[in-house]
């Protein structure tokens, strides 16, 4: 009855971290380029307490044993990397990756990091920025009176100024890509750091070596589904009171003990 009480209350456990997995998703429903999380469970030790094959006599083997495992934990989160719909915008800056990628983003520490977010504003010096004032990577300053700004699906960046029709090519972005994004670490504000788990950056021209291409006036949307995560919370909901049952069982049978014994 104790080591019940001690397997379901890993159990309690490992569902309150699949909850809050589940909450923060249902939280980035709205999030711009967000990937969803999912939590990845793996049974604790075992206790052998007849192992399985062992010899029962001189002829005969134990076709299983006596395993008695010890509960559950969360071993990780994984982020899902699979694409969120399209949203058509009419602001110019804003920008998607149709495919595989990440917008490179110059952190203050002279780092890069990684977004999905193409959500770009211009800073007092006409430099493309995140939201958070981070600039993009390779840098693309538009000059003064600009009159239209077109950003190519390879990544071109082309201006029109007031007296010259003709475009003047400002640059070309290039994003990244990584052969396990899953290995990424989430820092926040909708970024990502490169770790030795995902690999090294392999930067190049947006439509080519896979990757994907820059969508303009666009932007790529959470790829939380509210339907799944809702169904994922119902079934955590169950799971949780299951063990919280067991726990309740194992308290009447040892008041049951004491009581009678």
């Amino acid at each position: 009855m104790l080591p019940a009480l001690w397997v379901s209350k890993t159990g309690l456990t490992a569902q309150d971290m699949n909850l809050t997995t589940i909450s923060n998703n249902l939280a980035n429903v709205s999030t711009t380029g967000f990937k969803r999380d999912r939590a990845e469970f793996e049974d604790l030790l075992y206790q052998i307490r007849r192992q399985p094959g062992g010899q029962n006599s001189q002829d005969s083997q134990l076709p299983s044993g006596l395993q008695l495992g010890t509960g559950v934990r969360v071993v990780g989160t994984q982020k899902v990397f699979t694409a969120g719909s399209l949203q058509t915008t009419d602001q110019p800056l804003d920008m998607a990756i149709n495919g595989r990628g990440f917008f490179q983003v110059m952190m203050p520490d002279g780092t890069i990091g990684y977004t999905r977010d193409g959500t770009f504003h211009l800073n007092s010096d006409g430099q493309l920025v995140t939201a958070n004032g981070f600039s993009l990577e390779p840098a693309i300053t538009l000059p003064t009176e600009v009159k239209t700004f077109t950003v190519g699906e390879d990544g071109t960046v082309s201006v029109t100024t007031a007296g010259n029709p003709q475009p003047q090519v400002l640059g070309s972005i290039q994003t990244a890509d990584f052969i396990n994004p899953g290995g990424l670490e989430a820092i926040g504000n909708n970024l990502f750091m490169e770790t030795a788990a995902s690999g090294a950056p392999q930067v190049g021209t947006p439509g080519l070596t896979g990757l994907g291409t820059v969508q303009q006036n666009t932007l790529e949307n959470s790829n939380v589904s509210v339907v799944e995560e809702l169904v994922n919370m119902i079934t955590t909901q169950r799971a949780y009171e299951m063990n919280s049952k067991v726990i309740s069982t194992a308290d009447q049978m040892l008041g049951f003990v004491t009581q009678n014994l």
